[in-house]
């Protein structure tokens, strides 16, 4: 058991561990960029199958990518509008993106600003983290933190109830919809609880 209160899990993950809290769709597991090989590990999860970088904010996100000044306009307009939401952003990505993140394809990354003040306090004092779903690779995902604590014993989970989890927000249990810019336009690659309007 390895259930933990906020100021432990944001300790663990600030260590250099993974640890799993509740996001406005799906419970996230979740490590530093450079520590994202560890969560491929634990979910067992296949190197084609790139992780988010999730954030408090969009200007926390805003210097892993890279684009001209007419795109981020475009970026801009597009996060004023769903942001923070079940919308996931894939575009080219900076300097500063460990290749772990994404072994392989470096050069593009999915980013997103969840609504979820619970994520939003973690994420505010961690700085932008590596995520992804709270299941094995294949299953479904998991929905409250007793389910991830009984799969992943080593990770560290918020230490709270289930109806507390659930009463914070309304919580969607479909992924986010993810949006890849193509360079001058969206292409859905995976239809989730937004519609974007492209």
């Amino acid at each position: 058991m390895a259930k933990v209160a906020l100021e432990k899990l944001i300790a663990g993950v600030c260590g250099g561990g993974v640890v799993s809290f509740p996001t406005d769709t799906v419970p996230a597991l979740a490590t530093l960029p450079e520590k994202a090989g560890l969560i491929f590990a634990t979910k067992q999860r296949s190197q084609d199958k790139p992780l988010i970088l999730m954030g408090a904010s969009a200007e926390d996100l805003w210097p892993y990518v890279q684009g001209s000044p007419e795109e981020y306009q475009i970026w801009q307009q597009v996060v004023n509008q769903y942001w923070p939401g079940a919308l996931t952003l894939v575009l080219p990505a900076s300097d500063r993106i460990p290749q772990a993140m994404n072994p392989h394809d470096p050069t593009t990354i999915g980013i997103r600003v969840p609504n979820s003040a619970i994520a939003q306090a973690i994420l505010s004092r961690t700085g932008p983290l590596a995520t992804t779903s709270a299941n094995l690779s294949g299953q479904p995902a998991l929905q409250t933190m007793a389910e991830i604590d009984a799969q992943f014993p080593d990770v560290l989970t918020l230490e709270f109830t289930s109806e507390e989890f659930f009463s914070e927000n309304t919580i969607l249990s479909q992924p986010s919809t993810v949006a890849k810019w193509t360079g001058n336009n969206w292409k859905i690659l995976r239809q989730g609880a937004v519609n974007l309007s492209i």
